[in-house]
Order: C-alpha cells, then structure tokens, then sequence
C-alpha cells in the first residue's frame, strides 16, 4: 500500500506515494500526469522503495511561476533527491518522465545506479516525427497510446477530472510545445550517463516511434532495447507483466 503526503521543495508543494523496502526506484510519470498509482508499481514494492512523485505544475502538486521548461524540471528534482538524502537511486521514466530522467543523468551522472526509459521523448528524428500531442483531443490521445481496443476504450471511458486535464495540459505547453517534445541540445551530452540503460519501447508506439529507441541506443553507452510487440506507448500499462518481469531482471541485475 502506497503512503502519500505532501513534501515541499523551493517553496514548492509536491504530492508523493511511496511504499516498500529495499534499493529507491524513482518512477517519473509522463504528460497525463499520475492521479493513481499505476499497479505495475505495486509488483516492484517487495524489492524496491518505490517513490512516485507528482511533477510541479501536475495534478495535486503545486503550479510554480519558475518552471519554464524541462532544465528547470530537471534542477527541483536533485534539489528534492537531495531534501530526501538519496544520493543513489535507480529512475524509471516514463515519455515526458524518460525525458526529464536523461536531463538529470546528463547533470548528475553519479546519482543514478540505472534507468529504464520507457517510449522517451528528449530528442527529434527528422524523419520520424513524435506524434503531436497538442492537436488530439482524448480519444484520439487514447486511440494513438493504446494498440488494445479494450484499453482505448477505458481510456475514454475514463478521463482524467477537465480540472486536472486542463492543469497538465498547461504544464505540457510549458515543457514541451516549442520545440515539439525535445531539447536540441540534450543528444550532444547523452554521452555523460554512465549507468546502464534499458529502454522498453512498444513496436506500435505512435507517439514516440521505435526509431527513438534505436536511437537513443545508439547515443547512450550501455544502453539495450527491450520492445513490446502488439504494444503502444506505455509497455507498463499495455503489458504490464512481460514489463515488470523485463524491468526486474534488469534492475536486480544492477543493484
């Protein structure tokens, strides 16, 4: 059972589950925010002390005037590392939360024992572009995220509350609008993460396409691919038991 409470970091109030024992596994959740904490988490609680923090500008965590962008993003999240006394800690992000992993690993490359990156953003492909985000509505998000007829249907069926949506949409097009879904200077010092790396990518991932996660293996050292077949975007929501068994095998080999 996951714990919540609020921590405040610079002035700035965060909403924070946490719940089980062992090595800290940062999971960074992606654009539609984390209002419940998604259950493959829950099968990762007996090996690791599972933290699931809500960004600034997300759901029921503060909205600050000084998040302009993902460095900004990526600097309160050491800061808060830091609050917590977790010098080493394995990260698992999550599109937008794989993205704001690698512009923490670029800075503070000591702090991470691994990553899993799962459908990341952070980088542009010319000729692969990202789906573009901004011009869906939620069913066409949710018809784009999901290859599972039945989990597009739930996705539409449930949306997030027009409060919530309207704040993380707000957030995203402050993070990510312009440039689409990237940070031109990010894949010139991919070079620095010195951890091991798995990305775990869907091969009918239409927001971020495979062709990101053949890439990004090629920018970062010691990275491996791990794909989904039949799978969209999110891996962990679409497949959730080859994810956390592919997930596991990785970070228990690394601890």
């Amino acid at each position: 059972m996951f714990e919540e409470k609020f921590i405040t970091v610079n002035q700035c109030q965060v909403r924070l589950r946490r719940a089980g024992a062992g090595p800290t596994l940062l999971y960074l959740h992606g654009a539609n925010g984390v209002p419940k904490v998604p259950g493959f988490l829950e099968k990762l609680t007996p090996h690791f002390d599972v933290l699931v923090p809500e960004h600034p500008g997300f759901g029921e965590s503060d909205s600050p005037q000084w998040l302009e962008n993902m460095h900004d993003l990526a600097y309160f999240y050491s800061d808060l590392l830091a609050q917590l006394n977790l010098p080493n800690v394995h990260v698992m992000g999550s599109s937008l939360g794989g993205w704001l992993a690698l512009e923490m690993a670029v800075r503070e490359p000591q702090r991470f024992t691994s990553m899993v990156l799962i459908g990341s953003a952070g980088i542009r492909l010319v000729d692969a572009p990202p789906g573009d985000i901004f011009q869906w509505d939620a069913e066409t998000a949710a018809r784009h995220t999901f290859v599972n007829d039945a989990m597009v249907e739930f996705a539409i069926a449930h949306p997030l509350t027009p409060a919530t949506a309207q704040k993380n949409r707000q957030t995203i097009e402050r993070l990510a609008f312009e440039p689409r879904l990237h940070d031109p200077m990010l894949h010139k010092w991919l070079h620095r993460i010195k951890c091991p790396v798995q990305l775990s990518w869907g091969v009918q991932d239409k927001i971020m396409p495979l062709a990101y996660g053949h890439a990004f293996q090629k920018l970062i050292d010691h990275a491996e691919l791990v794909t989904f077949e039949n799978c969209g975007h999110l891996p962990q929501m679409e497949k959730p038991d080859e994810f956390v068994a592919s997930s596991l095998r990785f970070l228990q080999s690394r601890r």
